[in-house]
């Protein structure tokens, strides 16, 4: 009988640079996905999914249908999967929930996976530092800004949305080619934020982000294996466990 394990899969970053780039990945992952299912215990989606996501009261973002379908089809199955709300698809509220089936988290979770201690978080804005995004956040996260938002026509809102993403992503592409970014491990928010999760908590065995874009792993002060899981814009790079470490790998290795 084949060994269950648990997946991490994180920042697909669906709808950038182009449409035609985002659908070839999506296919990507939806076969990736398809090559795990006789063995994944549980799936965790680590954040920034899309690169723009609104959930109108009545309408939601066109396209992806071939990944939605997907996931539906294996949480149908009895598959778990975990989302973890990213600085992208902060403004996911329930369709994901109500019509896939995904579990919606949107703070740091510790849960016991496999009788190991794991923290889990998307991981943007956490650590010192980084205010002006932190405040941001707080602004996207506001009830009264998401009204009104959502009073914009779809077309308008939601395009207006995209072309920002577009540009932003691409001065993003461009500094990760590259290649220096996050060179220095303990310079990097989700260190300095990871050494105080395991000091106010030292039983944490493994910590898993996304965010950083950035595949690595490290050890903390307590011991505790740290895994940045990187990205499926580039890297195609996932983290699986099964039961005994935290590995990456990506998915050209796998196949």
């Amino acid at each position: 009988m084949t060994e269950k394990k648990i997946y991490f899969i994180t920042d697909l970053h669906l709808g950038v640079p182009t449409l035609e780039d985002s659908h070839q990945r999506e296919l990507k992952m939806v076969r990736f996905l398809d090559s795990i299912k006789d063995d994944a215990e549980a799936i965790f989606l680590m954040g920034d999914l899309f690169d723009f996501w609104f959930e109108y009261k009545t309408v939601v973002p066109r396209g992806y249908v071939r990944l939605l379908g997907k996931l539906s089809q294996l949480i149908d199955s009895g598959i778990p999967i975990h989302l973890f709300a990213g600085n992208h698809d902060l403004w996911t509220f329930d369709y994901l929930q109500k019509e896939v089936g995904i579990i919606l988290h949107r703070e740091p979770t510790i849960m016991t996976l496999k009788d190991k201690t794991f923290l889990l978080v998307h991981g943007d804005g956490r650590g010192p530092g980084d205010n002006g995004y932190k405040f941001l956040k707080k602004v996207f996260e506001c009830k009264f800004n998401q009204f009104l938002f959502r009073w914009l026509h779809p077309d308008l809102g939601i395009g207006l949305a995209l072309k920002w993403s577009h540009n932003h992503r691409a001065k993003k592409l461009k500094k990760e080619a590259e290649g220096n970014y996050y060179s220095v491990v303990e310079d990097t928010m989700l260190y300095k934020y990871a050494q105080e999760c395991v000091k106010e908590n030292p039983n944490i065995d493994y910590l898993v982000f996304g965010h950083q874009h950035k595949p690595m792993q490290y050890k903390v002060n307590n011991g505790a294996t740290v895994t940045v899981v990187g990205n499926w814009i580039r890297d195609f790079s996932y983290a699986v466990f099964d039961g005994k470490d935290v590995k990456v790998g990506t998915e050209e290795l796998r196949n």
